[in-house]
C-alpha cells in the first residue's frame, strides 16, 4: 500500500469534517421553516420538480462518465463527473430552500406502496449521507491521480450514488400528487 501524502491527509480532513458537517446543517435546516419563524417569504413550491429533474440529470451524467471511462475519455469523465458533483450541490440548496420556505408534504398512499414509498425514501435518505465520504474521496484520488485508488473506490461510489440519484426521482414522483 502506498504511503498517504501530506496533501491527501489535508483532503481527508476536509472529506471527513464536510461529511458530518452536511447532514447535520441539512437535518438542522430541515427544521426550520422561515415561514414560521415570521418571516415573509413566498414558499418555494416551484422547486421540487426541477430539484428532481436534476437528480434525473446527475444519474444520466454519472452513467455518461461510466460510458466515456470505458471509452479511454479521461477529460470527459472528468467532466461529467464534476457537473454531476455541482448538480448534487444545487440539488441540496435547492432542497433546503424548499423545506425552509414550504410546509413538507406527507405522502398520502395507502396499502403495500406505503411500505415501497417508505422503503425507497428511507434508503434514499440514508445512502445520500453515505456517499458523501465516498464521491469526495474518489473525487480527490481522481485529483491527486491516484488512478489506482479512485478506480477502487469508483466501484463502489458508483452505484450508491446512481441508487441516491435515481431513487431521489421515484421519491418525487410518487410524493408529487400529494403537493399541496
Amino acid at each position: 500500500m502506498s504511503e498517504i501524502t501530506a496533501q491527501e491527509k489535508k483532503f481527508k480532513k476536509l472529506i471527513t469534517i464536510t461529511s458530518v458537517v452536511v447532514p447535520i446543517a441539512v437535518a438542522a435546516l430541515f427544521g426550520i421553516n422561515l415561514r414560521k419563524f415570521g418571516f415573509d417569504v413566498e414558499p418555494l413550491t416551484f422547486l421540487p420538480p426541477i430539484y428532481a429533474s436534476i437528480n434525473g440529470l446527475t444519474a444520466v451524467l454519472l452513467v455518461a462518465a461510466v460510458v466515456a471511462i470505458k471509452n479511454g475519455n479521461r477529460k470527459l469523465h472528468e467532466r461529467l463527473n464534476s457537473l454531476a458533483i455541482a448538480c448534487s450541490l444545487a440539488f441540496l440548496l435547492m432542497y433546503i430552500a424548499y423545506h425552509m420556505t414550504s410546509d413538507s408534504t406527507k405522502f398520502g398512499g395507502e396499502g403495500i406502496i406505503r411500505y415501497v414509498y417508505y422503503f425507497i425514501l428511507i434508503t434514499h435518505i440514508l445512502l445520500s449521507i453515505v456517499v458523501i465520504p465516498f464521491v469526495l474521496t474518489t473525487y480527490m484520488r481522481a485529483k491527486l491521480t491516484n488512478f489506482e485508488a479512485h478506480k477502487k473506490i469508483a466501484k463502489i461510489t458508483f452505484p450508491l450514488w446512481l441508487y441516491v440519484a435515481v431513487t431521489g426521482v421515484i421519491v418525487y414522483l410518487m410524493i408529487s400528487p400529494y403537493y399541496a
